[in-house]
């Protein structure tokens, strides 16, 4: 591949198949590492909060029974019940004084009486903010995971006879349930890693499968640019590559054919064209180098020439007429009778059919109106009777009709001639194809009006067969598709 047609590393389809494998496992990866993550630490704070609040309801509802509270009776009802692996519990008046405390340790948020009365250690105060709502009749809960553990709390109004007697506050540090969690998030991370890796490879391997049949395909368009025409390429699989693969090989059999018509017909429009220069300008030396050449020879010669410019200019036409048919689309189509058309016909080369001494009888049926071009349907019909006429013998017949069959319109021509072999039928109308080279240079025939004939037919969706007429002669028939006028009419009035 030259440095003109290579593409750029990132631009390649190779690196954003690869990308976009990635970047889909990269967001699955995320989500893999969050949503886990989350649900559980959701979970446990869930769980944390309905542990802790139950905890702290069944020692808030033991404490209510009490009238008013005091450090001895909150210390025995305390002391009689579990508490349940809690950190710490504490319990206060209404003015936050700990009155119970399970870890008997004073803590940076507990503070001495105001006024620096310096007394002794139970007379603490509770500072908590947790302690503080609790006392203003609010359920509190907090709860946060720092430094794999858990921490949570929960604090409690003390309710008697809807009054606020103290409050509980209850703390929990769960260390064993934030090693777990920080257990399944070095797993997932592992598993992400493994899967990130398998994930580059995968994409990179099936990204590179991909573009391979991509890059031979395109190797193949470069080769059948260059004209080699018989490349094939091998499908692989059922899945749209190989499709594609099928598809461009019929392509490069259409362009192969193609191409080989092509070549066959430059050659033998070459030739055919040689031949009447070739002629022209061997006569026109022979006038030019012969001194003194008799006139009546020299009047022959010019004869001679003007012929062969004839049959030259009736080629070239046939030629642009071919040409017309492949490159233009068609004209617009109107309804045209074959009938009118084919009577028109046969009136214009009646004088011929006189001067070969052959008969033309007609068999026109009414009413057998196609979609076409009057251009092209007098085209079809003038290059069949005239064959029938050239190629017949003196006394001969022409048969031409025209008949309607089920949905279909067949002109027929038919003629009592030369004939064509079983062999040569389905070549009759390849282009410059000619049965009897003699005698149809003779007639003045060029190979090309038939194949005029097929493309022409074609071109407006019809067709057209030959074979050999009983007992002797050719049968021409083409068919179109009928229209009918008053249906047609119908449907536009709808």
């Amino acid at each position: 591949m030259n440095k003109k047609n290579k593409v750029p590393f990132f631009a390649s389809l190779q690196v954003k198949y690869a990308l976009s494998y990635f970047v889909i496992f990269a967001v699955v990866l995320v989500l893999l590492n969050t949503y886990p993550l989350m649900a559980s630490q959701e979970l446990l704070f869930t769980s944390k909060r309905d542990s802790l609040k139950s905890q702290t309801a069944v020692m808030a509802s033991a404490l209510m029974e009490l009238e008013s509270l005091s450090a001895e009776q909150v210390a025995r009802v305390m002391n009689m019940l579990d508490s349940m692996g809690t950190t710490r519990i504490l319990v206060t008046d209404p003015a936050g004084l700990i009155l119970y405390d399970s870890t008997n340790q004073p803590k940076e948020e507990e503070t001495s009486p105001p006024d620096g009365e310096g007394g002794p250690a139970e007379y603490r105060y509770a500072l908590y903010q947790e302690v503080v709502c609790a006392l203003r009749g609010n359920d509190v809960f907090y709860s946060r995971y720092v430094n794999r553990m858990f921490t949570s709390t929960a604090a409690m109004p003390i309710v008697y006879r809807g009054m606020i007697i103290g409050a509980i506050y209850i703390l929990e540090v769960d260390q064993a349930q934030g090693e777990l969690l920080y257990n399944l998030q070095q797993n997932l991370r592992t598993i992400s890693l493994v899967i990130a890796v398998v994930t580059v490879i995968m994409s990179t391997f099936f990204s590179k499968m991909l573009t391979a049949r991509i890059a031979a395909l395109l190797r193949a368009i470069r080769i059948v640019g260059e004209g080699e025409y018989g490349h094939r390429l091998q499908p692989v699989g059922r899945d749209e590559m190989a499709q594609l693969a099928g598809e461009f090989n019929q392509l490069t059999d259409r362009l192969q054919t193609t191409e080989e018509v092509r070549r066959r017909f430059v050659s033998d429009a070459s030739h055919e064209l040689k031949t009447p220069l070739a002629s022209i300008r061997l006569l026109a030396d022979s006038i030019l180098q012969t001194d003194e050449m008799d006139p009546a020879m020299v009047q022959e010669f010019v004869g001679d020439i003007g012929s062969e410019a004839e049959r030259l200019t009736r080629i070239t036409e046939h030629l642009l007429a071919l040409t017309r048919l492949d490159s233009l689309p068609a004209g617009e189509e109107w309804a045209v009778d074959v009938s009118q058309v084919a009577e028109r016909t046969v009136a214009l080369l009646q004088p011929v059919a006189d001067a070969a001494g052959v008969t033309v009888e007609k068999s026109l049926k009414p009413d057998c109106a196609v979609l076409c071009t009057e251009d092209d349907l007098s085209q079809i019909c003038y290059n069949l009777v005239e064959n029938a006429v050239k190629y017949n013998y003196n006394g001969g017949k022409v048969f031409v009709s025209v008949s309607r069959d089920g949905d279909q319109v067949l002109l027929e021509v038919g003629d009592t001639g030369v004939g064509i072999p079983e062999e040569d039928l389905p070549k009759v109308f390849n282009r410059f194809y000619r049965v009897d080279k003699a005698r149809s240079r003779a007639a003045g025939g060029t190979g090309l009006g038939l194949s005029i004939v097929r493309d022409t037919v074609r071109r407006h969706g019809g067709w057209v067969t030959a074979r050999p007429r009983s007992p002797e002669g050719s049968l021409f028939t083409v068919g179109f598709p009928r229209f009918v006028l008053e249906e047609n009419e119908r449907g536009r009035g709808r």
